[in-house]
């Protein structure tokens, strides 16, 4: 199947922020192709020059749409943010930058709760240990894919003494963990909630702060997210919380674009 982009599409530092947090068991990522697994098999995605292809059931398309920022027209987000000089030097650079988006909103919400004040390699290993004990087997593993995300009713199930126990991390976050996974579950939140109300909504749960909450809202597609409080974002342009906050103002309703150019682009030079 073929999934169309607008080019231009940089594939390249996509695959390489999905790379770096590939989740052991369930995603293999190199500069070729993205495979992971889905409930029944494996699915594989190609990068061509116009499209994207789609080597699966067809059925999972909108996720793969989603995870790949096929909808974004990045004419229009440079048309936005190519106002700003400081952004302008990257938008030259990497035109076709996309935001790195998500296949499941409970995979990605646990994957952000795991990644707080740790590396993202510890964070990734640590989400390894969590499909090992609570993801489901595929019937016919193929390479480094053996099993599927676990649902958030094992989870939740589990309970957060659990998952800490399980995943060696402090008994907190385990809970965090645990707590998203139950209300999830149950009904009472759900992950495809209109932006700011989904911000609103994560941030009353224990364990996930603004940031959290942000960085979730930007991979679930929303391309207005924006982590304000994110120390690289501030120290590039030398600027307080405050300050960024209105700063990016300009940025609407790219904001999501704003941060991934600002992440990508060299550290700022201090003498």
């Amino acid at each position: 199947m073929r999934l169309r982009i607008r080019p231009p599409y940089a594939w390249q530092p996509l695959a390489a922020f999905l790379a770096a947090r590939a989740i052991p068991g369930v995603e293999e990522v190199d500069a070729t192709r993205y495979r992971r697994s889905v409930p029944g098999g494996i699915i594989e995605i190609r990068p061509r020059a116009r499209h994207l292809e789609l080597d699966g059931d067809p059925r999972h398309a909108p996720r793969v749409r989603r995870l790949f920022d096929t909808g974004c027209d990045p004419d229009e987000v440079i048309q936005v943010l190519g106002r700003d000089p400081t952004l302008a030097p990257s938008l030259a650079a990497c035109p076709g930058l996309r935001v790195p988006g998500s296949w499941d909103g409970f995979e990605l919400a646990v994957r952000a709760i795991l990644g707080q004040q740790i590396s993202v390699a510890r964070a990734s290993a640590l989400a390894g240990e969590l499909v090992r004990a609570w993801g489901v087997p595929l019937r016919r593993p193929r390479g480094s894919l053996t099993h599927t995300f676990p649902p958030a009713a094992s989870v939740a199930e589990a309970g957060g003494d659990e998952v800490a126990r399980r995943l060696g991390m402090p008994r907190a976050r385990g809970h965090a963990i645990a707590d998203l996974a139950a209300v999830l579950a149950a009904g009472t939140l759900s992950l495809d909630a209109p932006y700011p109300e989904l911000v609103t909504r994560l941030v009353e749960l224990p364990g996930i702060g603004p940031w959290t909450a942000e960085y979730i809202a930007m991979r679930l597609g929303h391309t207005d997210g924006f982590p304000a409080g994110d120390l690289w974002l501030r120290r590039a342009l030398g600027l307080d919380e405050r300050a960024l906050r209105a700063r990016a103002e300009r940025w609407r309703p790219y904001r999501a674009y704003a941060a991934l150019h600002l992440w990508v682009s060299p550290p700022p030079s201090r003498a």
